[in-house]
């Protein structure tokens, strides 16, 4: 690291922002396999782009497949792989962008060092759904492998999942339709990223 400088560009944040019409921000979704981080992301976004704003969007599944693929699931692994999500969207930051980030990030140990990563941009989402709802929903059959003990440390099964202490929104899919919990993300980036300080 000592031989490390930072780089810094000619056009930065403030310029992007400013061109963008828009303030960036880090909206970080946390909640179990199934509660539907993914789908909100998705829905979200299309509202994003629709009013031209710049987004980014960033999935523990994707993340899994290229960045991260070098990693078990491990908790060491888990975390590292949580880091550098947080890492990309730090940068994400930097270039102006809202970043929609869908992430388990099971434990508050694992939140607070996402926090302490992004400060003060970061918007923790928690969206909510009881844990036998996303096991009836299990889209992609991982509830029934873990079950089976197919897979170990399965959040929600094998592994705890903390509750987050202070999300800025939380969103309950078992008690909203997906059109509502969108339109409540929605209001609060636009209502972050849209004001003027």
């Amino acid at each position: 690291m000592q031989h490390l400088t930072k780089q810094v560009f000619s056009i930065g944040r403030k310029e992007r922002e400013k061109k963008n019409g828009h303030k960036a921000c880090v909206v970080w979704m946390s909640g179990l396999s199934g509660s539907g981080k993914s789908t909100l992301s998705d829905a979200v976004c299309a509202e994003l782009f629709k009013r031209n704003m710049q987004f980014a969007q960033l999935d523990g599944d994707n993340t899994r497949l290229g960045l991260c693929n070098d990693l078990d699931f491990t908790e060491q692994a888990r975390r590292e792989n949580l880091r550098r999500a947080a890492e990309v969207a730090k940068l994400n930051l930097t270039n102006g962008l809202i970043t929609i980030a869908s992430f388990i990030t099971p434990t508050e140990t694992d939140r607070y060092m996402v926090r302490a990563l992004i400060g003060a941009d970061l918007l923790e989402v928690f969206v909510h759904a009881p844990v036998e709802l996303c096991i009836e929903r299990d889209v992609k059959g991982l509830y029934k492998k873990a079950i089976r003990g197919e897979i170990s440390s399965f959040t929600g099964i094998s592994a705890p999942f903390d509750v987050p202490l202070n999300p800025v929104l939380t969103l309950n899919t078992s008690q909203q339709s997906i059109a509502e919990c969108k339109n409540d993300l929605l209001d609060l980036i636009l209502q972050t990223c849209t004001r003027n300080d």
